[in-house]
């Protein structure tokens, strides 16, 4: 029992405003938005703080699992999630998330596969803004789709597609949001955006736990840090949720896109 209190108590002494006050930022954000808060956060601890970038998509991770629990809990009373999609996503996350932990664990320690993963998660943010402002071609485009759109083909293609995020999220902890809804409105466009946005929440929830609890036994979760974001964040996503209605959604995309490409811009041009 004292153990348990005395590191409680060093967690509380590591708390850090400057942190919470980027996860309110962030959490802003991303209730403004709706993309995931891993496409912002974890440059702005690379960038910003110093922050391995091992360690900070680790932070991430469990930092996105525990908010998006509470987001799946919301959608499931709600009846939103089609657990037969998350269960295909899982059945390609599951194994891809597993075998990077493992690449990330024979070299993950090394500043030649920290500078990488910091090139990838630049790369990753471009094409994260370039979805976030085609939002709406694709939509169209997957409706143009849907009448030649296979069962049998969706299903694999589902799985394959859970392959790719297990992977892309593992190492970059970028992906589960902009990238995974995007897939799966081409995939599923007779579904509701709503009931779409929810089975990515949900598959999320599995996917960065599993891939969060790797990095702690890697030792790369800094759960001070993560506290710090947390409190700051929960307050931004209410105050964001509130206000996004009343901000026009294409001027709102086209400063989240701006920011992306700046970030990711910062992150492929340094060493």
């Amino acid at each position: 029992m004292v153990v348990i209190y005395s590191e409680v108590a060093k967690l509380l002494q590591s708390f850090d405003p400057i942190f919470a006050f980027s996860g309110f930022l962030v959490g802003t954000l991303v209730g403004l938005t709706g993309v995931g808060g891993g496409s912002l956060m974890t440059p702005i601890l690379v960038l910003f703080f110093g922050i391995n970038p091992t360690t900070a998509v680790g932070t991430d991770l469990i930092y996105a699992a525990i908010t998006k629990m509470f987001g799946t809990i919301v959608h499931h009373k709600r009846k939103s999630v089609d657990w037969k999609i998350v269960g295909l996503l899982a059945l390609g996350s599951v194994p891809a998330t597993i075998l990077t932990l493992y690449a990330i664990k024979a070299h993950g320690q090394t500043p030649e596969f920290a500078s990488m993963i910091k090139k990838f998660l630049g790369f990753t943010l471009f094409a994260t803004a370039a979805l976030v402002i085609g939002r709406g071609y694709i939509v169209k485009l997957s409706k143009d789709y849907s009448h030649g759109a296979n069962a049998k083909a969706n299903v694999i293609l589902t799985i394959i597609t859970g392959v790719f995020l297990g992977g892309l999220v593992s190492l970059t902890s970028v992906g589960a949001g902009a990238i995974g809804v995007t897939a799966l409105i081409l995939l599923f466009p007779q579904l509701s955006t709503l009931r779409i946005v929810a089975s990515d929440i949900a598959h999320a929830v599995p996917l960065t736990l599993l891939a969060g609890i790797g990095y702690i036994f890697m030792g790369q979760v800094n759960f001070g840090l993560l506290i710090s974001l947390l409190v700051g964040s929960i307050p931004g996503i209410i105050i964001g949720s509130v206000f996004a209605p009343k901000i026009p959604e294409k001027i709102l995309r086209t400063i989240l896109a701006i920011v992306l490409c700046l970030v990711g811009y910062k992150l492929l041009a340094s060493k």
